[in-house]
């Protein structure tokens, strides 16, 4: 987390506009609209095609396992030093079946011991999307165990959390109420 108060400052539910309103209609459905999305609202027409990407890649038309994509994300929030990220999609990849233990390896990255195959080559992209934005042929070949559509999610789901990080890191978008923030992330101002 990079700053200790919002740059954007998230709209108040009680006095949205008819476009702020629509675009937040997917979440005030659920009775709990998030500050991610409350910022975001700031510029509505934005948050609605946000969600249309956002939800392509958290949803099971994504091809990586939610395993894979929880790590993939995860370590593009760490890397990117958001805070908010890594405090939301902690416990998204806990449920996606990553254990604590794998949580707190994500930050060391694929030099951790203990990865699977599997999980070094999945880290070792996304490091090299994050900090490049570009795979390198040993790492592409490295990742022969996904097809070519997973592939593809694979880059699709750092980018959009790279992008997320710069928008929730930017705008200074604060933790939800009951979130804590990770010592390890707290670049506050």
């Amino acid at each position: 987390m990079r700053l200790s108060a919002p740059r954007i400052t998230p709209v108040d539910l009680d006095d949205l506009t008819e476009d702020q309103r629509e675009a937040l209609a997917p979440f005030m459905k659920s009775g709990w609209v998030i500050n991610i999305f409350k910022t975001l609202a700031r510029a509505p027409r934005a948050l609605k095609r946000f969600n249309v990407w956002a939800g392509y890649v958290m949803s099971d038309r994504n091809a990586l396992t939610p395993r894979d994509r929880e790590l993939v994300i995860l370590r593009t929030g760490y890397l990117c030093r958001s805070g908010y990220e890594w405090s939301q999609h902690v416990t998204i990849g806990l449920r996606a079946g990553l254990t604590e233990d794998e949580v707190e390896r994500i930050k060391v990255g694929p030099e951790a011991a203990a990865w699977s195959a599997r999980d070094v080559a999945l880290l070792q992209a996304t490091d090299e999307l994050v900090r490049d934005h570009f795979i390198s042929n040993g790492s592409w070949a490295a990742l022969d165990f996904l097809n070519e559509k997973q592939r593809m999610d694979m880059v699709f789901t750092a980018a959009q959390y790279t992008q997320v990080s710069m928008m929730l890191n930017s705008f200074g978008v604060q933790l939800d109420k009951g979130q804590t923030l990770d010592p390890d992330l707290d670049w506050r101002d």
